[in-house]
């Protein structure tokens, strides 16, 4: 099938006289009739439900069903996208481990990888993406356990080079993951780019309407874990009876040991209801993010324009320095998401977006309705001008993220705000 139909149709197959819509199973136990059967669930043995924090049959669902769309051998959903990232990492490294990550993703991941894993233990060193790949490698220690990145960085709207990025990660023994939360499975596979794991913040354009937060780490089943770098794959798990998830979980080990380990232990699980309207989002996801992007390019086209416009960041602008790299990786469109800046500075960027009449004021991106943030008078408002600029956010920047409203009435909005200014 093609995405568009995977997206209606992967992960739930309703038998005769069955639900057609994905029925929420609102449980957090389920029933077994001898101790043998729960025994053997307990010894992974045999798959199966047993409590909602390690499995659950409408997340389930929902888990193979983006499995699918990303190409995947298997997924775990998470609470939040934090979540999904934390677990991503945890899952391969422990105190005294390292790893490397792109500079240019999403400030909650910044700080989670510089301030929170750090004091864990487990250290990492931020690398330019653009960097040449001698000078990224440079970055690597023998301790080093996994390279990370976004498909397209936020707030930067940065395009990776995926390729470039598994071509180093691989050359070192360690697997490369991709942030896919912007671009989405319809927009970019990371996986058939060379990636090996892929995570989404779910409450991002897959829910699309802002109703559920939640997280997604997908299994690409192509990494040899098996090359010396990770014993705890290859080595008896005493806390499953001497469970070796490289011999009992062949190419989905990593997720599986993701769920028994990280998922039974730290408990940021997905509810069924969450994973409910998760999936109501997948089944439009296609449709929206057509969207998303036909209307953000548009904005940014009539944006750049503009005389009260310093510059405006959006991968398919004919001047911008990823537009090539954006019809290779993203050639169905680059999301809604784009930044701009305004010449009258923070004191501008403040009064335009006070002057939007229908897009929202949110800390929020990938809503069906429009919705804007200024950096410098919210997230990043303790910082001097200094200090944004060598944060590479300018005082005047506005991140927009632009909905499925008609495109006519997002630019009147847009329009009578810059006047203001």
């Amino acid at each position: 099938m093609e995405i568009e139909t995977q997206c209606l149709y992967e992960g739930y197959s309703p038998r005769n006289g069955e639900p057609q819509t994905l029925p929420i199973c609102q449980s957090t136990t389920f029933k077994y009739e001898s101790t043998e059967q729960v025994s053997k669930l307990f010894d992974l043995e045999e798959a199966g439900f047993f409590y909602t924090r390690i499995a659950n049959p409408t997340v389930d669902a929902v888990e193979r069903k983006i499995a699918a769309l990303e190409g995947g051998v298997g997924a775990m959903c998470t609470s939040s996208g934090q979540a999904a990232t934390m677990f991503a990492i945890l899952t391969l490294a422990s105190a005294g481990d390292h790893f490397v990550s792109s500079s240019a993703i999403y400030g909650g991941s910044l700080n989670l990888f510089a301030v929170t894993l750090k004091k864990l233990g487990i250290e990492v060193t931020f690398v330019d993406p653009e960097a040449s790949e001698s000078e990224i490698q440079a970055a690597f220690r023998p301790n080093t356990k996994a390279l990370f990145g976004e498909t397209i960085a936020n707030p930067s709207i940065d395009v990776l080079d995926i390729e470039k990025f598994a071509r180093i990660a691989h050359a070192n023994g360690v697997p490369l993951i991709i942030d896919n939360t912007f671009a989405t499975p319809v927009l970019c596979r990371p996986l058939s780019f060379g990636a090996d794991i892929v995570i989404h913040s779910t409450t991002k354009y897959i829910d699309g309407h802002a109703l559920q937060m939640g997280g997604v780490i997908v299994d690409g089943g192509s990494f040899d874990w098996t090359n010396g770098t990770f014993p705890d794959f290859t080595t008896p798990d005493e806390s499953y009876h001497g469970i070796v998830y490289a011999e009992a979980f062949g190419k989905a080990a990593y997720i599986a040991k993701a769920r028994v380990q990280l998922m039974r232990d730290m408990g940021a699980c997905q509810t069924p209801f969450g994973a409910f309207l998760i999936n109501q989002g997948l089944e439009t996801l296609p449709l929206r993010i057509e969207r998303h992007s036909q209307n953000a390019d548009a904005v940014a086209h009539w944006l750049v324009k503009h005389d009260k416009v310093a510059s405006v960041s959006y991968p398919t602008l004919e001047d911008s320095p990823y537009r090539e790299r954006a019809a290779k990786y993203l050639p169905k469109g680059c999301s809604g998401v784009l930044s701009f800046s305004l010449k009258g500075g923070r004191e501008a960027g403040a009064r335009f977006i006070d002057s939007l009449k229908m897009a929202s004021l949110l800390v929020h991106v990938a809503d069906i309705r429009t919705c804007v943030l200024h950096p410098a008078s919210s997230t990043h408002r303790q910082l001097t001008d200094e200090q944004l600029a060598s944060a590479g956010i300018t005082p005047g920047m506005v991140r927009l993220s632009v909905g499925i409203e008609n495109i006519k009435d997002i630019i009147a909005d847009l329009e009578q705000a810059l006047a203001q200014v």
